[in-house]
């Protein structure tokens, strides 16, 4: 199958960061095929499908690399909660209560979310575990939307004692044994969808459940990444257990290195920074998460300037409310700049790299999407740009940043296949998809205990 998206904005994230005025993509089959004009492209491939993106931006997908999609049932239910409380008061029994229909219901809700919002790579961080079969729910609606990415298989082992529902904790053997049996039933190295291993965080492992997960992933070949200085509870647990910073601790281990994706880092101090430097690990970046929980800023800009790779993650929806990376881009950005009252030192060039190329590059994908170049997989986002807050447009990378508020998608290519076409996802009945995913929300709240926090007071200030 050939077509051409002609007539747009090409935003390429090629390495001279070109951007092309009524420019044009050709793809043939899974493939970018072509960049340039689109008559030129159209003369030498008369037989290509010739579809009209004027008035849109054509970006390359963008890369998630941090959600929870099981947390797609739960938006609006941990509001003005701190970490702590968040997990143990909402999500964690919320967690312990879920069901194969649950999970697969939210995740499909969360992949079709996803695409709409112009992302095609996702890594989801499935920790919770009260019954079997739960990844393999996942690892369906990834396979059912089309969408690209890796599905991390999580657990705990450990926490009773901080609050962590006694089913949610499990036997490291019995969760490697499981992670080890979708190594072979559900992951392929090269294909669009892939496993990973995501230990959850530090005061919910011990030492023994870190050093047999990093051996593993080394030896099957596996993405591995986990929450780091999340908040300043992690960081107090870890001195208190380990007399040293998490991320300190983990580079002690032996666990780090350039195939873990750090997510969060808020917490990170200067010589935090220099350990996952020596390690070439890779960050995501959350900040509309890490907002929502009060979790604080991280330092980005040191990250950065220190040379680490930092990508962008939406979170799960029960900490940021949708996947929306689009408002996640906004937000890195500007909270750096009121932060340093600096209006240079983030800017939406950076954000759009961190959210494209730079996502990429963080799960080791960088030589196959993250850019529109010939050769690369055809994973390409039409955002339209003719809407009232898009306009007027004068820099298409300011407007994608800045002025789009993330429903803006037109039309998604993920490995040549077009999962969305003039905003109608083509792979599954996006309205079925959502009804199945409010009923399976609402049953799940009855379940678990926390219906009572969808009906709360008007707080209108906590002093």
């Amino acid at each position: 199958m050939s077509f051409i998206l002609a007539d747009a904005w090409v935003v390429t994230m090629d390495r001279h960061r070109r951007v092309l005025d009524r420019g044009a993509v050709l793809v043939n089959g899974d493939r970018i095929a072509g960049v340039g004009d689109a008559a030129d492209l159209l003369r030498d491939n008369p037989d290509a499908e010739l579809i009209d993106c004027s008035g849109s931006i054509i970006i390359p997908g963008m890369v998630n690399t941090h959600t929870h999609l099981f947390q797609t049932l739960l938006k609006g239910l941990g509001d003005d909660m701190v970490l702590k409380k968040w997990f143990t008061c909402m999500t964690g029994p919320a967690a312990a209560s879920l069901t194969r229909e649950d999970v697969h219901a939210g995740a499909l809700h969360g992949c079709v979310e996803s695409i709409r919002s112009g992302v095609t790579t996702l890594v989801d961080f499935m920790y919770v575990h009260p019954q079997p079969g739960l990844t393999e729910a996942v690892f369906d609606a990834f396979e059912e939307t089309g969408l690209r990415g890796f599905v991390c298989r999580g657990f705990m082992t450990a926490g009773a004692d901080l609050g962590v529902p006694e089913g949610l904790i499990e036997d490291i053997g019995d969760a490697l044994a499981d992670v080890a049996a979708l190594a072979r039933s559900r992951h392929r190295p090269d294909g669009r969808v892939r496993l990973g291993v995501a230990p959850c965080m530090i005061w919910t492992l011990d030492e023994d459940s870190l050093r047999l997960t990093r051996e593993l992933a080394t030896r099957e070949g596996l993405l591995l990444t986990t929450h780091v200085a999340e908040t300043e509870f992690e960081i107090g647990h870890a001195l208190r257990h380990y007399a040293r910073t998490d991320t300190r601790f983990l580079g002690d281990i032996g666990f780090l290195g350039p195939d873990v994706l750090a997510v969060h880092c808020v917490n990170c101090g200067s010589d935090d920074i220099e350990v996952l430097k020596s390690h070439d690990v890779k960050v995501s970046h959350n900040p509309c998460s890490n907002l929502y929980l009060a979790s604080g800023i991280p330092p980005i800009p040191e990250m950065l300037a220190a040379g680490l790779t930092v990508a962008l993650g939406a979170d799960g929806p029960a900490s940021s409310n949708n996947h929306n990376l689009f408002q996640a881009m906004k937000f890195a950005a500007l909270i750096q700049k009121g932060v340093h009252r600096d209006a240079t030192i983030m800017t939406a060039e950076k954000v759009l790299e961190m959210a494209t190329i730079d996502g990429a590059r963080a799960v080791g994908l960088e030589a196959e999407i993250g850019s529109i170049e010939v050769g690369k997989k055809a994973d390409l986002v039409v955002v339209g740009a003719t809407d009232p807050w898009m306009t007027p447009l004068h820099n298409p990378v300011s407007a994608l940043v800045y002025s789009a508020l993330g429903h803006e998608a037109q039309t998604v290519v993920i490995d040549g296949r077009i999962v969305m076409r003039d905003q109608v996802v083509t792979t599954v009945d996006a309205r079925v998809v959502r009804q199945r995913a409010q009923a399976a929300a609402d049953s799940l709240a009855g379940r678990a205990g926390i219906a009572h926090l969808k009906a709360r007071s008007w707080p209108s200030a906590g002093f």
